[in-house]
Formats: structure tokens, C-alpha cells, sequence
């Protein structure tokens, strides 16, 4: 066999070593596939900051509140749009929407004094110092929820939030209809949701 022959061969095998090492490099690349959960979160998230349109300054992260589930699952969700990631987190929901503190959500209300959760799409404004330390207004841009600024509907910190009252008592405590997180977890609402962003909440059942 000739020297061209055997140089011929040493390159074709060297091209096909390197086409299979390449192979599970690009299967590995892929994103991994997102779970029906999320997807739905990201729908719905989409869906809603189409929705808002011009209101909003930002529209690359959404947060999407799921009260048709007990207030002891992680039901806030931060639907990133751009990345296609969901971070869940537990969230109260307000007296006045669970009188029997079960934990469920009961029903939802608009109404001044009625310490109710209101449904619909609010659009995140600046932080503020409050009652609950630092906190993020809201703007509600629905009928069902147009008095989230008169009422001072909010997102805030509050201990009650905490996984621990979760284990103690088998729910979380209650707000005055306001988006309450635990404190940890709210340093992140802090940093991903304000701004302009959206904040939609409903009973979604989709936790």
C-alpha cells in the first residue's frame, strides 16, 4: 500500500473520530425540555404581558400567582421569558379570602376594607419603605383588582410567609390581601419583579 493511500485512510479515520466525539457535544448543548408545569406558567405568563402591552417597562420576567392551590405549595411562580425558567416560591393570600384559614383561597374581592385578594394583572412599581420594611407598590390594570393602589396592596416580607410556619401550622399566615413572601425569598422578588414588570395572579390550579 502506498504512503498516499495510508495518509488518505489516517484522514478519514481521524474525520470520523472526531464527527462521533462531536455527536454527544451537541446532544448535550440542548436545553433540557421543559416540564408541562412550567410550560403552562410560561403560556400563561406570555399570554399576560401580551396582554398588558404598553404599561409595562419591562417584559423579560413575569410573576404569575396560582391561588387555586393550598396556600402550603410554592404557587409564585418568576416565569423568565427569556431564558424559559420557572422559580417557585410560597406566597400568602388575605384574610378576608379565607375567613376559615384553612389554607384555600375562597374567593376574591376589589373592595376597600374587605382584606381580600384581588384577581387579575398589576403592573410592579418602585420599592418604598412600609409597615413590612422594604416593599414593591402595585398598580392593579384589571377591573378586578383597579383599587390595589387605594388599598395599598403590596408585595412585601412577613414571618408568617416562612417555610417554618408551614411546618408548624400546615399553612401560611395571612395578609391584608398583599403579596406576602418570606424575607429570603422576597430579596429575590426585589431584585427579578420590580420595575414595571407584571404580576398576574388568578385561581390557576396549575401547581
Amino acid at each position: 500500500m502506498s504512503k498516499g493511500v495510508s495518509r488518505r485512510q489516517m484522514l478519514v479515520r481521524a474525520a470520523a473520530t472526531g464527527a462521533a466525539l462531536a455527536v454527544p457535544a451537541r446532544v448535550f448543548a440542548q436545553a433540557s425540555p421543559i416540564s408541562p408545569r412550567d410550560r403552562a406558567i410560561l403560556d400563561i405568563a406570555q399570554r399576560e404581558v401580551a396582554r398588558a402591552g404598553e404599561v409595562l417597562w419591562r417584559r423579560d420576567i413575569a410573576g404569575i400567582a396560582d391561588f387555586g392551590v393550598h396556600s402550603a405549595t410554592e404557587r409564585f411562580h418568576f416565569a423568565n421569558l427569556e431564558s424559559g425558567t420557572v422559580r417557585s416560591f410560597l406566597v400568602s393570600h388575605g384574610t378576608g379570602s379565607d375567613p376559615g384559614h384553612d389554607g384555600w383561597l375562597d374567593h376574591f374581592s376589589n373592595v376597600e376594607g374587605s382584606n381580600a385578594t384581588s384577581r387579575g394583572a398589576y403592573v410592579s412599581w418602585e420599592w418604598y419603605k412600609g409597615k413590612y420594611g422594604t416593599s414593591i407598590r402595585l398598580g392593579g390594570l384589571d377591573p378586578s383588582n383597579s383599587n390595589a393602589f387605594p388599598r395599598a396592596i403590596v408585595m412585601h416580607a412577613a414571618e408568617y410567609a416562612r417555610r417554618e410556619h408551614v411546618a408548624k401550622w400546615g399553612r401560611l399566615g395571612r395578609s391584608n390581601g398583599c403579596f406576602a413572601m418570606a424575607p429570603e425569598d422576597f430579596r429575590y422578588a426585589l431584585l427579578q419583579l420590580s420595575g414595571g414588570r407584571l404580576l398576574y395572579a388568578d385561581k390557576l390550579g396549575i401547581s
